[in-house]
């Protein structure tokens, strides 16, 4: 070969290597819930891709779909997704299909999370499992919480030190419960019920935003004596104080799934899959379990983590505490604007 033909097909392969590599994402943004994400995973992440993970962040699942509302579905390149959310992303067109061709790591997940929610298991790959109930400070609280009407008509010395999730379904889901009834009821009579409930909670109430989970925890600093929280989230506070405390009510409530789905606007789709499918390395799917306590539904990764973690009665409820727990089902339009005007009312 010539000089000339021999510089020309350098400089090719150079320009090539440069196109690729110009091509080639720097940076993810992952809307997630705060504390939900272990750092040294993502730096790990980073470490083997050259991929930084921004995160973005909603304190409800009712506030990341109003944030996906208002941006269409854009600006985010992977979120994080209830499961009775997704056939409504998905037939707005917001969510990529996913399946193992794309994501190979998925064949670790336990297929009965796969097809818990409509949709599921076209659009999302699930992250982790729980259930929600009542976290409360034992030194601040006179008895021994057993039921959501303890937090719904809570006793006076903890007026103005009670927390509840800004979530219409979380919210109005526990007061039904909490009256005895289906967490998924349509019926107006019961509905009007639960609202009445809520309202006269509402002058007890401090806020409506979910906790943080650090040192500077309102439940820490006593600004708050009880709460709704989601189950795992308790383990993270008792860290830093052994008087908080964790129930599963005896009504009952919800048993969720959250879903790693990649948006359809995201022009780095291949990179957002990439991403999913490392957190599904079984190993690393086990250290994040242990890092966010929650309960994994990667087989391969809940075979690696430790018996007293798989065996931790708030992480992993038994099939007794769970019998009146229910599962999110899909609403008629009418009951879901209903439910919609019942939120505001309370919260706004």
């Amino acid at each position: 070969m010539s000089l000339s033909k021999t510089l020309l097909v350098a400089f090719f392969l150079l320009a090539t290597s440069v196109v690729a590599k110009a091509a080639e994402p720097k940076e993810l943004v992952f809307l997630s819930w705060p504390d939900y994400m272990d750092p040294e995973i993502l730096k790990e992440f980073e470490q083997r891709t050259g991929i930084t993970i921004k995160q973005s962040y909603f304190d409800s699942d009712t506030a990341r779909g109003e944030l996906l509302l208002e941006t269409e579905g854009k600006g985010f390149d992977v979120a994080l997704i209830n499961g009775a959310s997704i056939r409504i992303l998905a037939k707005r067109g917001w969510l990529e299909p996913l399946d193992e061709l794309s994501i190979p790591n998925l064949k670790h997940v336990d297929p009965r999370f796969r097809t818990a929610f409509e949709k599921a298991e076209d659009f999302g790959v699930p992250y982790f499992w729980g259930t929600l109930g009542i976290v409360y400070r034992q030194d601040l609280v006179p008895f021994p919480v057993t039921s959501w009407m303890d937090l719904l008509q809570p006793v006076k010395q903890i007026h103005g030190k009670v927390s509840m999730i800004g979530d219409s379904a979380d919210m109005i889901g526990v007061a039904l419960k909490a009256l005895g009834y289906s967490l998924n009821s349509t019926a107006p009579q019961e509905l009007r019920e639960a609202e009445s409930l809520l309202q006269a909670q509402a002058p007890a109430v401090k806020t409506y935003r979910y906790i943080s989970l650090n040192e500077n925890s309102a439940l820490l600093t006593g600004q708050l004596a009880m709460s709704m929280m989601y189950n795992g989230d308790t383990r993270m506070l008792q860290e830093y104080n052994e008087n908080i405390a964790f129930v599963f009510p005896k009504e009952g409530g919800n048993i969720w799934t959250d879903y790693l789905s990649v948006l359809s606007a995201s022009p780095k789709k291949a990179a957002a899959k990439r991403f999913i499918s490392f957190l599904n390395e079984p190993e690393i799917a086990a250290r994040l379990a242990q890092y966010v306590y929650y309960a994994t539904p990667n087989k391969a990764a809940e075979a690696l983590l430790p018996e007293d973690f798989r065996n931790d009665p708030v992480i992993y409820p038994s099939e007794e505490t769970l019998k009146n727990f229910e599962t999110y089902q899909r609403l008629p339009p009418r009951a879901q604007k209903n439910r919609a005007a019942i939120f505001s009312r309370i919260v706004y």
